[in-house]
């Protein structure tokens, strides 16, 4: 019988989905690398980099409260899906830009905040406008129309010129497709009426194309596109598809259908490179596989989350009554589906050779 059999049950349990993907904050240090030419950093896709847009629209996909941001300076929930930062946060300070990556969607932004980049993510979005529907979010499409909205703000500080300039010289990182697949694809089972896993990840991919078309029609010369995580190590995929206490292996058939979408994925984007444009891979998948099959890095538990269980919790479900791990840098999860802080450090060491070819 097919592992996936019941992620139709995971859409009605869970609010949120997502992956992917420090060591602890006292012990990080900022690292920024020499000749920095990278102006800003833009963000698109979905709960891996929504640093909390979800904050303000209508939706269950939210974490602005404890005891998510546990260890997020001030101890703040800022709708971070994670107890501290995310992956792009330290890219943003890799790159010596700031600290944290805000979200667009809040107001009280400054221009010079805005002229050093800002993320458009939305926590349980995809590349499938049907994703976004499903889980009532920011679609990619809106976030792309944010980003121009952005173009025209920043035109009306600091001059059409010089904003294009900025652009040109920006970092665009793009980070979704977790949710096309556990919350879509392996959820209702609208798309495998139309589509084999197969002609599913080619029409993801055709998507992400058009996507990659619009960024550089608007000026984007630099961008990372993240690929899939092993998507069947997620603690709640593997809760609802082996005994919840026993045998908490990775479904292997689904992460095997993410390693098929990032091969495509791949040749794709090799295939998209051209003269004045740099369009680079960025490999989560190594290094989640590595953490969470104890090849390295030295995790005590990494097949359920430091909230709650660690089971199933995530968004709502993960809140002040919840009970919550004493040392998170431990832990691979945070909730049932999306990292630590401690993770998501690991990651962003592991993309930096890529995000330093864009300087």
């Amino acid at each position: 019988m097919r592992p996936y059999r019941h992620f139709f049950q995971l859409f009605r349990i869970l609010f949120v989905l997502v992956l992917v993907f420090k060591t602890e904050a006292q012990a990080l240090t900022k690292q920024k690398p020499s000749n920095n030419s990278v102006s800003a950093i833009f963000v698109f896709g979905d709960s891996t980099v929504d640093p909390g847009n979800n904050n303000y629209i209508q939706t269950f996909f939210r974490s602005n409260f404890q005891p998510y941001g546990r260890d997020f300076q001030n101890h703040i929930p800022t709708g971070r899906f994670t107890n501290g930062r995310l992956v792009t946060d330290f890219v943003a300070s890799h790159l010596g830009l700031k600290e944290y990556v805000p979200p667009y969607l809040d107001q009280s932004l400054s221009i010079e905040e805005l002229m050093t980049g800002v993320s458009f993510a939305s926590a349980g979005t995809g590349y499938d406008p049907l994703t976004a529907q499903i889980a009532g979010v920011i679609p990619i499409s809106k976030q792309l129309e944010y980003f121009r909205e952005y173009k025209i703000r920043l035109e009306q500080a600091i001059g059409k010129e010089r904003a294009q300039s900025l652009i040109n010289k920006a970092g665009f990182l793009v980070s979704a497709g977790t949710n096309d697949f556990i919350v879509n694809y392996f959820g209702p089972p609208l798309r495998r009426q139309s589509y084999t896993v197969s002609s599913y990840q080619q029409f993801l991919v055709q998507n992400i194309q058009h996507l990659i078309k619009d960024l550089v029609d608007q000026g984007a010369q630099k961008m990372a596109i993240v690929g899939l995580p092993p998507i069947g190590c997620l603690p709640s995929v593997i809760t609802l598809n082996s005994d919840a206490f026993h045998g908490r292996d990775c479904i292997e058939s689904l992460s095997s259908v993410a390693r098929d979408y990032n091969r495509l994925l791949q040749n794709h984007l090799k295939a998209m490179q051209s003269s004045g444009t740099q369009i680079y891979y960025a490999d989560i998948y190594t290094p989640l596989a590595d953490i969470i099959q104890r090849r390295k890095f030295g995790f005590d538990v990494v097949n359920r989350g430091c909230c709650g269980t660690g089971l199933f919790e995530a968004s709502y479900a993960c809140n002040t009554k919840s009970p919550i791990c004493p040392d998170a840098s431990k832990y691979a999860f945070w909730d049932a589906i999306h990292p630590t802080e401690s993770t998501y450090y690991i990651i962003f060491k592991s993309l930096a050779p890529t995000l330093d070819l864009l300087l």
